[in-house]
């Protein structure tokens, strides 16, 4: 009976050894289960400290993995027409690893905004990202096993995606000094219309059963809490409609994209906490992330004319510019905001 496991654990998926898939997914409940289960099991306030370090900790764990994927791309990865090198499949995973985080880090700051719109103290903040965390990883596997099986029977749809990317960072740049309307949102609004929502928290709870003030009767009610969470989703599927497009204009191989994106997506948690107290000095960075999405797109239209030979820009300059590009954006974002205070929290948050 062990020939057939092996067996499938040695076949191929999406040009993959299944055992690295479960071995990658074993890593991330680990990782889930020590950060998410152990050293987070009671509702605490999360100093910024304790944020900083788990932060440094993801993304040195991060760009580890690429040096993993180095080997394995070299070393277990079963041979295929066309199939990346190890050196050029590390530089894409670093490349796509880079430009996630930094969006997931744009998506920090509409985290921010949402907590502070329903109040919601450091202390109930951490139930809200432990859900929404998991509810990301399932939806970036859904999203990116439907854009890869796209991508592999349309190759043109990679066109699609560069010019979506291009018009994204132009609107990024006409709108970064824009703030999200989080009380006219139409989902809010359909909600607290459709559903029973409590004026106040309860706690860390998302439900809670109370009298019902038109009937008297005992009656389910949503709470912010809740409300909160189905936000953070939401800016999730909107933040992946531009970070899914642009992982796949940087690499279109199934296992960089996932894992990049996931592990940029990990440490996002710990990135909030950490970087919600200062989200002011950042300001500026809206402006590099959409010249860096206007990098990646008009590159797929230009790799043709200035790279004859492969079609494509040499991961090693990708990952250069974006470096650069972002390296810039923080730097200069530092710089403009030195010495300014934090506005002041939202009641109770």
């Amino acid at each position: 009976m062990p020939e057939p496991t092996l067996e499938f654990l040695t076949a191929s998926f999406l040009a993959t050894p299944v055992w690295m898939w479960l071995a990658f997914m074993a890593l991330v409940v680990t990782l889930l289960v020590l950060d998410l289960g152990v050293l987070h099991r009671e509702s605490r306030e999360i100093g910024v400290r304790e944020s900083l370090i788990l932060s440094a900790v993801y993304i040195g764990l991060g760009l580890l993995f690429g040096g993993w994927v180095w080997y394995s791309f070299d070393h277990l990865r079963p041979p295929l027409e066309g199939a990346l090198d190890g050196a050029t499949a590390a530089q894409l995973y670093w490349t796509g690893f880079i430009v996630e985080k930094t969006l997931a880090m744009d998506n920090v700051f509409v985290i921010a905004m949402i907590f502070g719109y329903f109040a919601v103290p450091r202390l109930y903040q951490h139930r809200v990202l432990f859900w929404g965390i998991l509810g990301v990883i399932v939806l970036r596997a859904v999203m990116i096993g439907l854009g890869a099986a796209i991508v592999q029977q349309f190759a043109w749809v990679l066109y699609l995606f560069a010019g979506f990317l291009i018009l994204t960072g132009i609107k990024m740049w006409r709108m970064a000094d824009a703030k999200p309307d989080i009380a006219g949102n139409p989902l809010l609004r359909l909600i607290r219309r459709r559903f029973r929502v409590t004026e106040g928290l309860h706690g860390e709870r998302f439900f809670i059963r109370q009298p019902d003030p038109a009937t008297g009767r005992p009656a389910l009610f949503m709470t912010p809490l809740f409300l909160a969470l189905v936000l953070v989703e939401v800016a999730d599927v909107i933040f992946a409609v531009d970070s899914v497009p642009a992982i796949f204009a940087i690499t279109t191989d199934p296992f960089i994209v996932y894992t990049s994106n996931i592990f940029a997506i990990l440490g996002l948690r710990a990135l909030y906490f950490a970087l919600s107290a200062m989200v002011h000095r950042f300001h500026y960075l809206k402006y590099a992330l959409s010249v860096l999405l206007v990098f990646i797109g008009g590159k797929i239209f230009v790799a043709d004319l200035l790279f004859p030979e492969t079609g494509k820009v040499p991961p090693a300059l990708s990952l250069g510019v974006t470096f650069a590009i972002l390296a810039a954006g923080i730097l200069y974002s530092l710089w403009r905001t030195r010495g300014m205070a934090a506005p002041p929290a939202a009641p109770g948050a």
